[in-house]
């Protein structure tokens, strides 16, 4: 009879390394436009980096509160973003055109992004996104990186763990201008939580994140105010409180003050 319980792990023979590779800085040289921040025009941008602005070639993940409006917000970002001439990209797993609509009907500004609809390649979502990813982008919005995932693990039969390692050697690639432009991209990514109010998804995520955002309530009920804050960022300062505005439409309005 067969015994209960989990399965045993197998023992994985590793390969052993013939040489490992160490590095000095005072070696290394990059591209003097990494250190340039591409800028939204907003207050936003104090927190975002100590110099003002998110930095090519890096990864910020959002998470906050259910309709405090996670995804209104990044897209007012990154329209300001495509202003000052970047060339950006919005990959939607959540809306298609009809939700999309609605959107722009309110920030007519977002009807000017382009955008991979991921409803309309379910039966490779895998390839569109490679595809699209090779045009070479300044700044990259992800909405968001739970069903991006699971759109590619169910079509391919993965597992989550390797659905993720795609994601994300993927976007360190495009961090390192893996594409047909060298555009060194950087991804903001909308990731979920758990009931808990913990982040949800792997360590490898949190340790290529260099910075993480949250958007939240401050109370309760019809009264309640938004606002964003930072509790990680390699570039810049957190704790900093910004209060955001979503009542008249065109653009976010934002204010480090409380808004009442």
């Amino acid at each position: 009879m067969a015994g209960r319980g989990r399965p045993r792990k197998v023992a994985v023979q590793k390969v052993p390394l013939k040489d490992v590779q160490l590095t000095q800085m005072k070696d290394v040289k990059f591209d003097p436009s990494l250190f340039t921040p591409i800028k939204t025009g907003t207050i936003v941008d104090t927190v975002l980096s100590n110099d003002g602005g998110i930095y090519p070639g890096t990864n910020t993940v959002v998470v906050g509160d259910p309709g405090v409006g996670k995804s209104t917000v990044l897209l007012d970002w990154l329209s300001n973003f495509q202003a000052k001439g970047k060339r950006v990209l919005f990959i939607s797993g959540e809306m298609n055109e009809i939700d999309m609509y609605g959107y722009v009907k309110r920030f007519p500004k977002f009807g000017r992004l382009p955008i991979l609809f991921m409803q309309n390649y379910s039966e490779n979502p895998q390839g569109a996104i490679e595809k699209v990813f090779n045009d070479g982008y300044d700044i990259v919005l992800i909405d968001s990186w739970a069903e991006i995932n699971d759109m590619v693990q169910e079509e391919n039969g993965w597992t989550r763990k390797k659905a993720e390692s795609w994601l994300l050697d993927l976007m360190d690639k495009h961090n390192k201008a893996g594409n047909e432009r060298k555009r060194h991209t950087a991804f903001i990514c909308i990731q979920q939580m758990t009931k808990g109010g913990d982040f949800a998804g792997s360590n490898r995520i949190k340790h290529m994140t260099t910075a993480m955002a949250h958007l939240k309530f401050d109370g309760r009920g019809r009264d309640a105010e938004r606002y964003l804050i930072f509790s990680k960022n390699r570039r810049g300062d957190v704790g900093d409180k910004i209060y955001f505005s979503l009542h008249r439409p065109g653009n976010v309005e934002y204010n480090f003050e409380n808004i009442s």
